[in-house]
């Protein structure tokens, strides 16, 4: 079946088209990620802007056209924290299925948690017991899911996230030693209140998943271009990390747009990407991570 998925998020809105067959992705035809914002401005007003909405339904144009083109049997779209977070979220959801033909599943965080770990586990080992965590930093939230082989045992979803960190926090450009430092101590203190003690030391292995890990990746690799092969599977060490995260905050925005390997419109909120990677890290005493481009997309045309 040629199955098309929607990821409506809080910062991007991103598109797969795939061939799946017996609970397996056999062939990817189209990937496609396009920079937002949905969630700005929700953390402060509660519900999503206009303008925010008006650009993803730009970007919903031009994906339906693909869908059409590609001959799409099913057409899903998940929308996760912004739109639940949203008074007009469910308004949002509406025109999403009657304007673009798109059967809208606005999930919860145990339907959140369940995709994403089968995404980005869904090419290992499914005997494989060892205590894995999977991290999905996001714009409105972060993910953290943990299992083993195919099922999870615990997950939670933290009100921390790139674009409603930045909004927050990162008012100078580039931040300031105090706002960078202020970002971090209330992304501690969420991770720290929402995650017990015995899951932080049950963890062995981490899986990070989505925009902020995967542009790290190509950022330490220099990529140009963004070369999805490269990224796949490519560890970032904690160290690693927080020497990307100290370059990143070190220069101006216009700066940071021309980084090798980093799209310009992920630029404004990188820095607080970065800080959320590490703090993930050090959280779960890791000293490395690997990252996926599988992802919830991907547990979406294989779940949904």
């Amino acid at each position: 079946m040629r199955v098309a998925v929607v990821d409506i998020g809080s910062n991007s809105t991103r598109l797969l088209i795939a061939d799946v067959d017996h609970g397996r992705v056999i062939g990817e035809l189209e990937r496609h990620s396009t920079v937002t914002r949905l969630g700005s401005g929700v953390d402060a007003s509660g519900a999503l802007a206009d303008e925010a909405m008006d650009r993803v339904f730009k970007t919903l144009d031009e994906y339906r056209a693909m869908i059409d083109r590609h001959h799409g049997e099913r057409a899903l779209a998940v929308l996760t924290s912004a739109v639940r977070d949203a008074a007009n979220g469910s308004e949002f959801a509406g025109t999403v299925e009657h304007g673009y033909g798109l059967e809208p599943h606005v999930l919860t965080g145990d339907q959140e948690a369940s995709l994403t770990f089968l995404g980005a586990t869904s090419e290992r080992d499914p005997a494989d017991e060892t205590p894995t965590l999977v991290l999905d930093i996001g714009g409105g939230s972060t993910e953290m899911v943990i299992g083993s082989g195919r099922k999870t045992s615990f997950h939670v979803s933290n009100q921390a996230g790139v674009v409603r960190q930045t909004e927050r926090h990162l008012h100078t450009d580039p931040p300031t030693d105090e706002e960078l430092a202020a970002l971090v101590a209330d992304v501690r203190e969420t991770f720290h209140a929402n995650v017990p003690e015995d899951q932080r030391r049950a963890v062995r292995q981490a899986i990070a998943v989505a925009g902020t890990a995967t542009s790290l990746a190509a950022i330490d690799q220099g990529l140009e271009p963004y070369d999805p092969e490269k990224v796949h599977g490519y560890t970032l060490s904690t160290g690693e990390i927080e020497q990307l995260l100290e370059k990143l905050a070190s220069v101006p925005l216009d700066q940071r747009r021309r980084t090798p390997g980093l799209h310009p419109d992920r630029a404004p909120t990188i820095v607080a990407g970065a800080a959320i990677l590490l703090e993930s890290a050090r959280l779960f005493d890791l000293r490395e991570v690997q990252v996926s481009e599988h992802d919830i997309l991907r547990g979406a045309a294989l779940g949904l």
